[in-house]
């Protein structure tokens, strides 16, 4: 019988798709201090938002406190925490003392009692396995220093043995290299400290990340910073070989938390949307298969020139709402690509229908563009707020609605509020026509027949528009500026 499991089990383990064994032995998060959600609630959303797995959750600034400025050690917050983080299923894979990238641990004789407030942190956020203590803090003479060495090691193993207690790890962050690490960890003496693996570090060091994980072995790191300094995306970076790393982490049978802490694109350095959606997609694609979005491309039968140009002018929109390299920024995308691909499908067949029926080609056409307008609106709603819906119509209309309402506003100074509401209402009509329009030309004519109306109006209010367009020039002119 024993025997008989034992066969079924293997069969199952080699038929279990790929992407499911990954998934359980690689799992990928973001830093929330650097996403600039430390300790926020929204840190969870934005973690679900990114297509992340959990989070690694700080203990809040430390300055010249003696405790971290850690809000979690209210029950009541506590638990709203972690019922967010349920709700959206997302884990905290690891708990940062992240306080100690600027502040001496042999200058923290509190280092106990701040030890003690992580790990009740971390059983309150879901027994959470994982700490993270940086050394950075402690200078760059104490690897030498004979005698800060030691007081650090001492207090090292004193945490490591109270993580221990507790059935948890603290994993380090240093500047060494395995070597340095191993080094480390032989003097603390203590199986409830660990490496929290930087690949920052060891590209810093001019070691190969490979090669470096390997030598200091997989029992011995906690997780991993998987990430480089600022500069590029990762899967722009040349510094990291990851499908190199990936395979000696599979050979090596570690499994656990990747999280991204930096690598973030120095053109967009402030856009954390896209640069931690790009890094996270990136790696999930690497180590997990990237998964398959809500809403299908309707690409099938279509010439891939065509499919390709449709997808870069729908990733315009999600562009700008920073959400590209997101799970809801692919089905949003999809969304807006599907719209496009239906477009041309209706006026293809109106176009058919037309040779012989003119009459009824157009009849079928406005039904066609009538339903499909608000079938659009609807399925972008699933994923996007109101105003985030707004964006994306600007975005495929070219913003002619902002560009134009501002020149107005701009020529004209003593505009009405009630005037420049009707002005934006009729703009927002036109872009609503302009949306179905079959080309960009017939979308500035939409918007062509609006600015004519609206011309209509002001002059009809009594504005001698020539006079003020003569005015707007010169004051354009003035400021240096071209119309």
């Amino acid at each position: 019988m024993k025997q008989t499991f034992l066969f079924l089990l293997a069969a199952w383990t080699v038929l279990m798709p790929q992407t499911m064994m990954a998934q359980e032995r690689y799992q990928v998060g973001v830093c929330d201090w650097m996403v600039l959600k430390r300790q926020k609630l929204g840190e969870f959303t934005l973690a679900k938002q990114l297509g992340c797995d959990g989070v690694e959750l700080d203990m809040g600034s430390l300055g010249k406190r003696e405790a971290f400025d850690n809000q979690l050690r209210d029950p009541e917050q506590a638990a709203r925490f972690r019922h967010t983080a349920d709700s959206l299923g997302i884990k905290v894979g690891a708990v940062a003392m992240s306080g100690f990238y600027a502040q001496d641990l042999t200058k923290k004789d509190t280092y106990m009692a701040l030890a003690a407030d992580c790990f009740d942190t971390m059983d309150k956020m879901g027994d959470v396995r994982v700490a993270f203590l940086p050394l950075g803090g402690s200078g760059n003479e104490w690897p030498t220093d004979k005698a800060k060495r030691k007081i650090i090691v001492q207090r090292l193993h004193e945490m490591g043995e109270a993580a221990k207690a507790r059935g948890k790890r603290i994993g380090l962050g240093t500047d060494f290299d395995a070597k340095g690490n191993l080094k480390l960890l032989k003097e603390i003496k203590s199986d409830g400290i660990g490496i929290f693996y930087s690949f920052q570090a060891a590209i810093e060091n001019g070691t190969d990340i490979s090669q470096d994980l390997k030598r200091l072995g997989s029992k011995n790191i906690c997780a991993i910073h998987a990430s480089n300094t600022d500069r590029v995306w990762l899967r722009d970076d040349s510094l990291v070989n990851m499908p190199a790393i990936k395979q000696t982490l599979d050979a090596m049978g570690w499994s656990g938390w990747l999280f991204v802490e930096r690598s973030r694109n120095v053109k967009m350095v402030r856009d954390v949307k896209m640069n931690y959606g790009n890094n996270v997609r990136y790696l999930k694609e690497m180590f997990n298969s990237y998964p398959t979005p809500e809403v299908a491309l309707n690409s099938e039968g279509r010439d891939p020139n065509y499919v390709k140009t449709i997808i870069g002018r729908s990733e315009k929109a999600t562009d700008a709402l920073s959400i590209t390299y997101t799970p809801m920024g692919e089905n949003v995308r999809n969304i807006i690509a599907n719209r496009y691909f239906e477009l041309n499908d209706i006026y293809a067949e109106r176009d058919s229908i037309a040779k012989t029926d003119k009459k009824l080609a157009a009849a079928q056409c406005d039904s066609k563009l009538y339903r499909s307008h608000f079938a659009f609106d609807a399925n972008l709603s699933k994923y996007l707020k109101p105003h985030e819906v707004e964006r994306v119509k600007d975005v495929m209309t070219f913003d002619v609605v902002k560009v134009t309402y501002e020149a107005q506003c701009d020529m004209i100074p003593t505009l009405t509020d009630e005037e420049k509401a009707q002005i934006m209402l009729w703009l927002k009509e036109a872009r609503e026509l302009a949306i179905d329009a079959e080309s960009s030309k017939k979308k500035h004519e939409v918007f062509g027949k609006y600015k004519g109306r609206i011309n209509n109006y002001l002059a009809k209010r009594g504005y001698d528009l020539t006079k003020e367009r003569e005015e707007w020039y010169k004051r354009v002119k003035e400021r240096g500026g071209t119309l």
